[in-house]
């Protein structure tokens, strides 16, 4: 019997996370700075949560060119700017600010009663950026759940098709408090520079299940970790 290989990855590993915001927050610059360079302009989606507000931080205190850079969201919750819970919130407070502050800054949340209908109207503004993402930079749970590709989603089967040809997709799911709206697996997979960022121990455990052979649909990170034409950068700190 052959024995199934793990999906695989790239891992940059650091015992600080700081030093890990530090390390990724230039990356990140770099990326932008060429975008830039070679089309004048250049486009970023990041994720909320705890984690990447050491990242966030960094970020703002560098400037790769914000004023040619837009900056958007890999998923939010649907909940108004002001919620505590939004990412839009979190993005305004931890990254657009300081140098970055001359950011653009393009929302998933739209002022509508439903959650499709707001899914709509981002999709179409997703859209009219100059695509794909140049970097765009992912988180995950400890039940595999990545953007809002939640296990169990009521669209889950759609927003992580590769022949998807929505930009943004409405999501439910048990997993998570509120409804979401999500980029779909077709945008993130397109960008230039795609990256895992995680932190713990639980957290490098789900991973490597989900390296694992399985359903997607268990873990949906595992969607990306097939779509994806050269092995995921993970960027990891204890």
């Amino acid at each position: 019997m052959t024995e199934s290989k793990a999906r695989p990855i790239t891992l940059q590993e650091f015992d600080d996370r700081a030093a890990l915001a530090e390390a990724l927050a230039e990356r990140i610059c770099e990326t932008l700075e060429r975008a830039i360079a070679e089309k004048g302009e250049a486009v970023m989606a990041v994720s909320g949560g705890s984690t990447p507000k050491l990242l966030f931080e960094a970020l703002s205190k560098r400037n790769p060119g914000w004023v040619n850079v837009t900056v958007s969201l890999v998923d939010e919750r649907f909940v108004p700017p002001e919620d505590e819970r939004s990412n839009q919130r979190l993005v305004s407070t931890y990254l657009l600010k300081d140098a970055a502050a001359e950011a653009t800054f393009v929302p998933l949340y739209q002022h509508v009663d439903d959650v499709d209908a707001a899914a709509a109207l981002a999709s179409g503004k997703i859209d009219t950026l100059a695509l794909p993402f140049d970097v765009a930079i992912l988180g995950m749970g400890t039940d595999g759940h990545t953007a809002s590709f939640f296990p169990g989603g009521d669209n889950l089967e759609a927003a992580t098709d590769p022949g998807e040809r929505r930009s943004v997709l409405a999501m439910h799911a048990g997993g998570a408090e509120e409804p979401r709206l999500t980029l779909t697996l077709p945008q993130l997979v397109a960008s230039t520079m795609l990256v895992l960022h995680i932190e713990g121990g639980n957290k490098r455990e789900a991973l490597d299940r989900a390296r694992e052979p399985g359903p997607a649909s268990e873990m949906p990170i595992r969607s990306i970790l097939d779509a994806v034409e050269r092995p995921l950068e993970v960027y990891w700190a204890a």
